[in-house]
């Protein structure tokens, strides 16, 4: 099971703004993918999808039959969205019935991820440079930040300890 949504993230001295999509995995806690635009629409949680999907497949997990849930927001229903997930991609997805109450994972993560990040938000002028801040992060996010929730360990690590994915 993966959560999605997207949030804002408010840069160049709160002079800018742009939306992130991540997309995170239940068990792991990794952020499978994730996109920045200035727009939050179909076509950013495409491409968020897209880098979920190549590092899935990298981890050779399936993605037939891995539930998606995100609110009911019109981008997360639109029939794009959802024909690449259930017909090309055989996922299944799963709606939030009451909308960020029913998504506390990826509201957790996203208030996490602009608290711990603010300053260097912040410090960001232009959108390529937002981007690479923020890459950079969800590497350190995978790669070296520690999670309690799995053992105290970062999520790269925790994935090489398990058999399968959720």
């Amino acid at each position: 099971m993966v959560y999605t949504d997207f949030t804002e993230l408010v840069y160049a001295n709160g002079r800018r703004k742009v939306y992130l999509i991540p997309i995170i995995d239940h068990a792991s806690k990794m952020v499978l993918g994730w996109a920045v635009g200035e727009r939050a629409v179909t076509e950013l949680a495409l491409k968020a999808w897209e880098r979920a999907k190549r590092t899935l497949e990298e981890q050779r997990a399936e993605i037939r039959g891995l539930i998606v849930h995100q609110d009911q927001d019109p981008v997360f229903t639109s029939y794009r969205w959802v024909d690449q997930l259930l017909v090309k991609d055989r996922a299944r997805v799963s709606y939030s019935l009451n909308g960020a109450r029913g998504n506390t994972e990826m509201e957790s993560f996203n208030s996490r991820f602009k608290t711990e990040n603010r300053s260097m938000l912040l410090d960001t002028q232009t959108l390529k440079e937002l981007e690479h801040m923020v890459g950079e992060r969800m590497g350190y996010y995978n790669g070296e930040r520690r999670h309690s929730t799995i053992g105290y360990r970062a999520p790269v690590e925790y994935i090489a300890t398990q058999w399968q994915w959720s």
